[in-house]
């Protein structure tokens, strides 16, 4: 078995389903009608985001993202959504978790998270979050993270990756490594596939701490600040003895 092959056969090991009888589309079947009708007539938009719909998900580790964009003219604060939004989780018993941006939930034994946002006016795919660690907000573009990730043609890099980041029980927020990724290998050959990833692993050991990661939807949000030098420099050293391994099952399995 080739080094390409080997790294193909263990993204396939964790290849995320999709289609009508998916995880994905189970919870979305629950989620979906208690959604729209608390939402009413100030539903702009009910869509998948994050991994699932850049088909960046490694099964076992990804959640759902469920993006729940309201009308620019909704009259509630960013923090009296969120909460409500909270509450309709509780009561449709989907055990919620208040998190940053989103309200966890579990449906059948599926995580997913719920991402409440409001349009920015004039703006079609343009959101304000609520940030609740700080009490506060930021603007984002799902449908520009959505894009820039799916069409990179880096899906397999990223993927393996996020595998050896589950692997390692290391915290490195997906936007982040995805874009660092992409970055990474920016230039570099579409098909050498075990290359790509190495050489993407001996990037993040070498360079992680001094590369500067924005959200391409808002350059005041930077991505990288999101770990503490700490945090970096323990992926970056794990990812560069990764990168020393003789042999790929020791890399990722």
């Amino acid at each position: 078995m080739t080094a390409d092959q080997y790294v193909e056969s263990v993204l396939a090991k964790y290849e995320v389903a999709r289609g009508p009888t998916s995880p994905a589309e189970r919870l979305g079947a629950v989620v979906a009608s208690p959604v729209r009708t608390w939402a009413g007539q100030q539903l702009n938009a009910l869509q998948y985001s994050g991994s699932c719909a850049k088909e960046t998900g490694v099964h076992g580790v990804s959640d759902v993202d469920v993006f729940i964009s309201l009308k620019s003219d909704t009259t509630n604060t960013l923090k009296e959504i969120y909460d409500s939004l909270y509450s309709l989780a509780q009561q449709q018993g989907w055990s919620p978790r208040q998190q940053n941006v989103s309200v966890g939930v579990t449906v059948n034994g599926t995580r997913g998270d719920l991402v409440p946002g409001k349009v920015q006016a004039g703006y079609q795919n343009y959101h304000s979050l609520y940030l609740r660690k700080r009490d506060s907000w930021t603007q984002t573009n799902v449908s520009l993270h959505v894009d820039t990730v799916h069409n990179s043609g880096r899906l397999r890099e990223i993927r393996a990756v996020k595998i050896w980041r589950m692997l390692h029980g290391l915290d490195f927020p997906s936007l982040y490594l995805e874009l660092f990724v992409i970055d990474a290998l920016s230039g570099r050959s579409r098909t050498s596939l075990a290359d790509n990833v190495l050489h993407a692993l001996r990037a993040i050991g070498s360079s992680l701490l001094s590369t500067r990661v924005m959200d391409p939807a808002n350059t005041n949000n930077v991505l990288s600040d999101d770990l503490t030098k700490p945090e970096k420099e323990r992926i970056a050293s794990l990812a560069a003895q990764s990168a020393r391994q003789q042999y790929w099952k020791d890399i990722i399995w």
